[in-house]
């Protein structure tokens, strides 16, 4: 059927959970964990990207200008377990902070997951969806905040997780995600995009 989303058999599992309770100061990240997150369609309130709309930032700055109110779809950051793990191996760390970059959901189990297509969704037991909106592309913050709890690591972090980032999403149906839950990935099923057809 043209436009549905597949539900192929990946799986994955919530390992971690939490928040950014207020904007970054001094571009230090200041993540708290929790047990379960109550979502609406604004996503976690605490969380400082929550909301329905969203003033424009850098990445979109060849559509508005920053400032310019649009439909925040970058409620939150979802991260694999697996590829933050291969981040630490690179950064010579045993004891990675999920915090440090941000992360709202960290999940385990889904291959190459910060490439999965725009507008797939997540879709825990519960019933809680998030729709992926982009791939999340490593930022100063992670840097610093890293280079703060790790003096001489923070600097290596965006090479190390490009590709590796993980994605930002937005709630498309209300619920809680909790720690130790399934949440299926379900995909647009359509071919990648060719604008120049052989």
């Amino acid at each position: 059927m043209p436009g549905a989303l597949d539900p192929p058999p990946h799986v994955g599992t919530i390992t971690w959970l939490g928040y950014q309770p207020i904007p970054v100061e001094k571009l230090i990240i200041t993540g708290q964990p929790l047990t379960e997150m109550p979502l609406t369609f604004a996503g976690f309130a605490p969380e400082v990207h929550s909301g329905l709309t969203r003033p424009a930032c850098t990445r979109v700055k060849a559509q508005y200008r920053p400032g310019t109110e649009i439909r925040n779809v970058r409620q939150l950051c979802v991260v694999s377990a697996e590829e933050m793990a291969a981040v630490a191996a690179e950064l010579n760390m045993t004891d990675f902070d999920y915090a440090w970059v941000g992360a709202s959901v960290v999940i385990e189990g889904i291959p190459d997951f910060t490439h999965v297509p725009p507008s797939s969704r997540l879709q825990a037991e519960g019933g809680a969806t998030i729709v992926v909106d982009m791939e999340n592309h490593p930022c100063n913050e992670p840097t610093a905040t890293i280079g703060k709890a790790r003096p001489g690591e923070g600097k290596r972090f965006k090479a190390a997780a490009k590709g590796r980032r993980g994605v930002t999403a937005w709630v498309e149906r209300e619920g809680t995600l909790r720690l130790g839950e399934k949440i299926r990935l379900h995909i647009p099923s359509q071919r990648a995009w060719s604008p120049d057809p052989a």
